[in-house]
C-alpha cells in the first residue's frame, strides 16, 4: 500500500525545550512531546540530537507520548560518567530512563547509531520494548558509501581529534548544511525553522569543551561494535529480538547501504522492511508522514476499552 501524500507545510510548531532527568548513574536531557498516549523513546544518530525526532514526534502526538533523548555527549546531555560510548553503554542509559521515569515498556525508535543502540535494548532487555523501529540502522555488513569512507580514519587515535578540531573551525551554518546534504535526499524539504533550530544547537554546543571529543569517542564505540564477534555481536543479537520490528531504509541513503535491509530483516523474527525510494538517511526528518504511516500499519489501531 502506498503511503499518503502529505499536505504542504507552511508553518510548524517549534521544538520543545529539553528537560533534565536525573537517573541513578547519569543525567539525560529529553525533549518530551505530548504527555498522552503510549510511551515511546527515540534515539538519534552520531552527531545528532533529540531535535532529529521533532516532526515525527509531533505527528505521533495523541498516539504516543514521545521521549526524544539527547544521548550522553550530545545535545544537552553531558558525557557518560563511566566513559562508555559504546552502543551497549548507551543502551544501559536508555533502560535506566525507562525503569526510573517511564516505568513501563516503550515503543523504541532508533536512527543510524541510535538504531544500533535500540537493537541492543530490544535484544538484551526485551521486556522493556513494545515495538522496535529502526531507521537506517548503523549495523555490520554495510558496504562503504561515498559519504562514510572516511569514518575509519577519524577513529584512529590522534588523527580523529586533529581532523575533527579542524572541521569544527568551520562556521556552524556551513557544518549544519554539510550534514543535511549528506543525510537528506532533497534538502529543499528542510523547513527554515528546523534549519534555524539546528544551527542554534550547533552554536550552543560549540561553547562546550567536550563536543568534538564525544563525537570521536562515540564513533570509535560504534565501529568497535560493528566488528565484534561471538554471540554478543549485533547481528547475532538481532535474532533475539521478540518485539514487532519495522525497518525503514532510504534508497538514496549516502551513509547506510539500503541493500543490506533484507539481510537484517531476515534475522529479526517478527520484522517488516520498508524501502523509501526518495529518502536519505533520516527518514523520520525527511518523510515523517511515511514513517508514521508504516509504523501504524505495523502496530495497528490504538486499543480502546
Amino acid at each position: 500500500m502506498a503511503a499518503p501524500v502529505p499536505a504542504a507545510v507552511e508553518s510548524i510548531e517549534p521544538a520543545p525545550t529539553v528537560e533534565e532527568h536525573w537517573l541513578a548513574n547519569r543525567l539525560l536531557a529529553v525533549r518530551r512531546f505530548d504527555e498522552g498516549g503510549e510511551p515511546a523513546v527515540m534515539l538519534h544518530g552520531l552527531g545528532g540530537t533529540s531535535l532529529n525526532w521533532t516532526d515525527l514526534a509531533f505527528q505521533m502526538a495523541g498516539r504516543l507520548d514521545s521521549w526524544a533523548i539527547d544521548l550522553p555527549g550530545f545535545g544537552a546531555t553531558p558525557p557518560p560518567r563511566d566513559g562508555d560510548y559504546s552502543p551497549q553503554g548507551y543502551a544501559r542509559g536508555v533502560v535506566e530512563l525507562i525503569d526510573e521515569h517511564i516505568e513501563e515498556s516503550v515503543h523504541l525508535f532508533g536512527n543510524s547509531m541510535g538504531g544500533a543502540i535500540a537493537l541492543q535494548v530490544a535484544a538484551r532487555y526485551p521486556d522493556r520494548v513494545r515495538s522496535l523501529t529502526l531507521i537506517s540502522p548503523a549495523l555490520p555488513g554495510n558496504r562503504v558509501r561515498s559519504a562514510n569512507f572516511h569514518l575509519p580514519v577519524l577513529a584512529v587515535p590522534g588523527v580523529g581529534e586533529r581532523l575533527t578540531a579542524r572541521y569544527m573551525k568551520q562556521a556552524p551554518v556551513t557544518r549544519v548544511r554539510d550534514t543535511l546534504r549528506t543525510c537528506y535526499a532533497d534538502t529543499d524539504r528542510i523547513h527554515p525553522q528546523r534549519l534555524a533550530e539546528a544551527i542554534a544547537e550547533v552554536e550552543r554546543r560549540d561553547r562546550l569543551t567536550y563536543s568534538s571529543d564525544a563525537w570521536v569517542q562515540a564513533l570509535r564505540g560504534l565501529l568497535k561494535n560493528m566488528v565484534e564477534t561471538g554471540p554478543e555481536r549485533p547481528l547475532a543479537l538481532a535474532r533475539r529480538i521478540t518485539a514487532p520490528t519495522l525497518l525503514i531504509y532510504g534508497q538514496k541513503d549516502k551513509l547506510v547501504d539500503p541493500r543490506g535491509a533484507h539481510r537484517v530483516g531476515n534475522l529479526i523474527p517478527d520484522s517488516r522492511v520498508v524501502m523509501l525510494p526518495d529518502s536519505g538517511h533520516v527518514a523520520q526528518m525527511e518523510h515523517p508522514e511515511y514513517v508514521k504511516h508504516y509504523w501504524e500499519e505495523l502496530i495497528g489501531p490504538p486499543w480502546r476499552p
